[in-house]
């Protein structure tokens, strides 16, 4: 089926729209304060914060996969194999939040069973899991995934590049950040840690603002469609 620019300005906004919910999760740093305390699982303390934290990552899970996926047609005409490497990898992505999210509640649920100090280093352990699965999934993955999207939106011209570059350039700190996370040269939070995904941060929240408010280029839509 032809594309026209009617089409090309819904993929557009539903991407931004998807780009911009992808950062939802942001209160979880404070939510989860608790369930990070070595107390915790000996407290009282409230499940809610953690549960609706897990319920914000859902989200982030779903519209990663969703910007890849509403993006795919769009992003085909430039390189089909870089494209669902993208959706690949977002889904890859979705999966290891879906798991960390299953290990904080996994660790709730023992902390309420109250089966004694073999539960509660068995809810620890949940706990640190999430922790080296949430390097993982939203250190390392997410590079990934900017070096394809930027590298594909270059190509196309889609938006300016600039912006298309700042995505395949924050990618190598983000990197960085995360083998200095996993071989112990700085915490996981940390301000190092942070600036290490500053660029990949302003990258997508720039761009789901950006398709959102101008849409693809029109003059490059044009070109497309012939």
């Amino acid at each position: 089926m032809e594309m026209t620019t009617n089409n090309y300005r819904k993929i557009s906004l539903w991407a931004g729209i998807f780009y911009v919910l992808t950062f939802v999760s942001i209160p979880t740093f404070s939510l989860y304060q608790d369930i990070q305390s070595p107390g915790f699982m000996l407290s009282q303390g409230p499940d809610a914060p953690i549960i609706t934290g897990g319920l914000l990552e859902i989200i982030v899970a779903l519209t990663g996969i969703a910007t890849a996926v509403v993006l795919y047609p769009v992003l085909k005409k430039q390189n089909q194999s870089a494209a669902l490497g993208l959706v690949a990898a977002r889904v890859l992505e979705a999966a290891t939040i879906f798991l960390g999210v299953a290990f904080l509640l996994g660790a709730i649920t023992l902390r309420k069973s109250g089966i004694g100090a073999e539960g509660q280093a068995a809810a620890q352990t949940m706990v640190a899991l999430y922790n080296r699965i949430f390097t993982l999934g939203q250190g390392f993955i997410p590079a990934i995934d900017d070096l394809l999207l930027g590298y594909l939106l270059y190509k196309s011209k889609l938006v300016p590049r600039g912006l298309a570059m700042l995505g395949m350039i924050g990618a190598f700190p983000l990197i960085a950040g995360y083998l200095c996370v996993m071989f112990g040269v700085i915490d996981r939070v940390s301000i190092w840690s942070f600036g290490s995904a500053l660029l990949v941060a302003t990258f997508e929240f720039s761009l789901g603002l950006y398709l959102i408010i101008k849409g693809f280029r029109k003059g490059v839509v044009t070109e497309n469609k012939q």
